[in-house]
This record gives structure tokens, sequence and C-alpha cells, in this order.
């Protein structure tokens, strides 16, 4: 299934994806929480479609697309998970994964607008998969991560690098501004991704392609992510593990190059869909 939400911002519904037509389906009565996942949402949500099906309202073309899951206890990045991308960024290869948070206030819509935070100058871009687990996950072992994962959604981990790199502190300095997660279009459920180590993703900055890479160049696969977050802290049902970006980041270009007001990002990953935001100055 294809999962998405709709609406005003902080005032989302819940909705399905069907033959790429959206279809309201809030009767349901639930939204794409935490409860919902960890109680067995998912299946419900597929019997209501199948009970419904032909009734369903449909959503008006144009409607604001949120985030495809309601804000989560966090969102777990993983940086440098592209061998290239490393070695753009001047990095020595991980020996096992970067883990920072990115702030769940930075949470908003694959259309949304990126808002380049008060005094920044290097708010940089990142195409990235972002899986959602499904169930609650506490020293998970490898061989059943996979168990834990609900699905699969694209995301632009936004990145102010001053704020990042050269400010006494840890990566999440740069990470958690505002608008910082555009999340979507859609939640794609694992069963509709036939391999998740073999997804195109890119990202381009006013028409020009920036990223083209592809999830088979993980450093670290899928289930270890799980498997090895979980070893730290307890993931929760709805929460989002950011799979880290291919090379192709304003970072590692020769000159540098950041985002201003005015540029537009469009991005997309193999069957996960594409999202596009505007860039805009700092306001209240």
């Amino acid at each position: 299934m294809k999962l998405i939400r709709f609406g005003e911002l902080n005032k989302e519904k819940a909705g399905v994806l069907i033959d790429g037509k959206a279809y309201d389906v809030s009767a349901i009565g639930e939204d794409y929480n935490e409860q919902f996942f960890e109680t067995g949402g998912v299946s419900r949500l597929q019997a209501f479609v199948e009970s419904n099906k032909g009734n369903l309202p449909a959503i008006a073309e144009g409607t604001r697309l949120g985030s495809p899951i309601a804000r989560p206890s966090k969102l777990v990045c993983i940086g440098l998970n592209y061998a290239n991308h490393a070695k753009e960024t001047g990095a020595a290869l991980p020996p096992e994964p970067v883990v920072f948070m990115k702030s769940t206030t930075a949470l908003c819509g694959p259309f949304d607008n990126i808002m380049i935070p008060r005094n920044s100058v290097k708010t940089d871009w990142e195409v990235e998969l972002a899986v959602v687990i499904g169930k609650k996950a506490s020293y998970v072992e490898e061989a059943e991560a996979l168990d834990y994962v609900a699905g699969y959604a694209l995301h632009n981990d936004v990145s102010e690098r001053e704020f990042q790199l050269e400010r006494n502190g840890t990566w999440d300095k740069g990470k958690g501004c505002d608008t910082f997660a555009p999340i979507g279009p859609w939640l794609v459920t694992k069963d509709e991704v036939a391999d998740v180590d073999n997804l195109r993703l890119w990202l381009t900055v006013n028409d020009k392609k920036m990223q083209d890479g592809n999830t088979s160049d993980f450093i670290f696969k899928i289930p270890f992510l799980v498997s090895y977050v979980s070893q730290f802290m307890t993931l929760l049902p709805g929460d989002v593990i950011s799979t880290g970006t291919p090379a192709g980041v304003g970072l590692g270009m020769n000159p540098q190059v950041y985002l201003k007001a005015g540029d537009v990002v469009t991005l997309g990953i193999d069957g996960l869909g594409e999202a596009t935001q505007h860039v805009i100055a700092w306001k209240k």
C-alpha cells in the first residue's frame, strides 16, 4: 500500500494512493502514528480499503500532502553511509554507523518550502531513503530486523553545514532546523518494494542533476542499521531511520554550492515517488 496524509499543516488526514489516484480514508478514524503501527494499523487499513472499494472519496488534485507519517518519537539519521559521499567530504569510511538525531519539529510535507535558517550561509541538500519502523524494536537481531520495518519513504535530509561542522558540538545543530525533514510523498509498505538494496535515488537543484546514486552502494544495509540502532535506543512504531545520502551534496563540491532563496529542489527514489521543495528565506 501507499499511505499519504493530506490537508493543512498539523491538521492532516489519512489517505491512500491507489493506481496513482489519492483517496480519503479518514473515516477509519486513525492517523498514521505510533498507535496505528503498533496495533496492526496497516492490516486494518488494507481491510478498510478493500471493503470500501469504489466508495472512497477522491482527494482533490492540488491538495497539500503532509508527511506520510504523523510526527514520530524520533528521526534517527545515518551519516556517511555511501562510500562515494564519504570520499567527497574527505571523511574516512566509518568502521560502524555514524548516528545522529534530527529534530521531529523539522518534519514537513514533501512539497512544503525549505526555509533557510536565520544566519545560515551553508544550507545543503541530501536525498535519502527513510525506513519507517512498524513495531517496537530493542536489541533486535540483524536476521530479524526487517520484521520490524513497516515501509519506506523519500526524505531530504536538509543540512546546515556551518551549524553541523563548524560550530562546537554535535551534528544535530545543523540537522534539526524547521522544514529540514521533508518526507514523502508516500509511505510505501515493504511488501511493495522488491529489492530495497537496488533503488535509484536522485536530486536536482534548479533542474541541474546534483545526486544520482543507488542503495546498492550502502556501506551498512538496512537490516544491520535497524539492529545496530536498536542496541542504543528503543525504536518505537512510526520512528524513522534515514539511511544516508550518495555523493553530490553542495559540501562536496569545489567550490562548494549551497541553497539560496528562490532555488527549487526536486528529488526522487524508484517506486517511492518524487518531491519538490522551493527554498525561501527565514521568516517567523
